[in-house]
């Protein structure tokens, strides 16, 4: 298994290169952060990776298949998406939305049967929203409803697992848990990237990093050899103090102006 492979990813906007001639790779089994300062490309660069924006040049690979290149559906059982601040103006339940995580592998009728509505409580449950399976998700908050698209992506049971800013609008409890559960889907042997503002959660929680900057990488690896105070400074522009967390031995980061 190579996991996800990413190589010379170039994606323009207005005439303008958004993402240019980016490489990546995040290997199985390992839960990795994108990080950069707003305007950096995340977002773009994860669509890109999802193929749900093809780019202008470049190649995608996960486990030795190429995704650019393969239909939606056949993709949607390697991959799932989770898109930042994805809103719905559709009257659905919480378990309706999360059923749809069903579609690639089955038809619309099987989509609803006792395995995959075993599958759909299991996710719903990893997020903590069972109680809410009957609720309208229009009626949910951001952080609820950023939470039923996680469970969404859960049920797809797709191997590979891309999220844009998964803990938007969560607090901090919900935040914790979520970073936890990327961790646990990550041990079993799955692929996570995560695009992650907060840069504490992504030193407390990821196994590696990657680094972008004006549509670049400019860094990636083991997180903590990675987030150095000399690669924050000059990639955010501020001070930066790494700590040891002495009970989880992993790196803390604190902040300050220059």
């Amino acid at each position: 298994m190579s996991g996800l492979e990413a190589h010379d990813i170039r994606v323009k906007a207005g005439g303008r290169l958004i993402i240019d001639g980016i490489d990546c790779t995040v290997p199985p089994g390992t839960l990795a952060a994108l990080i950069g300062p707003n305007g950096a490309g995340k977002s773009t660069l994860l669509r890109s990776l999802a193929a749900v924006e093809k780019p202008e040049t470049g190649e995608v690979s996960f486990e030795g298949t190429p995704l650019l290149s393969l239909p939606r559906r056949q993709r949607a059982r390697l991959a799932a998406f989770v898109e930042q601040d994805a809103a719905t103006e559709l009257s659905l339940t919480v378990e309706a939305v999360v059923a749809l995580g069903r579609m690639p592998h089955l038809s619309l009728w099987e989509a609803r049967d006792a395995a995959s509505r075993t599958i759909i409580g299991e996710s719903l449950d990893a997020v903590g929203m069972r109680d809410f399976a009957g609720r309208d998700v229009t009626t949910l908050s951001g952080g609820e409803r950023q939470r039923v698209l996680l469970a969404k992506a859960l049920a797809q049971r797709a191997p590979l697992l891309l999220l844009d800013e998964p803990t938007n609008h969560l607090d901090i409890r919900a935040q914790l848990s979520t970073l936890a559960l990327l961790r646990s889907v990550a041990s079993t042997g799955s692929t996570v990237l995560a695009a992650l503002h907060d840069l504490g959660l992504a030193a407390a929680w990821c196994d590696t990093v990657i680094v972008v900057a004006d549509g670049r990488v400019v860094a990636a690896g083991e997180t903590a050899a990675t987030l150095t105070p000399e690669l924050i400074r000059r990639v955010y522009g501020v001070r930066a103090t790494v700590f040891t967390d002495p009970v989880t031995r992993r790196p803390v980061i604190g902040f300050g102006e220059l």
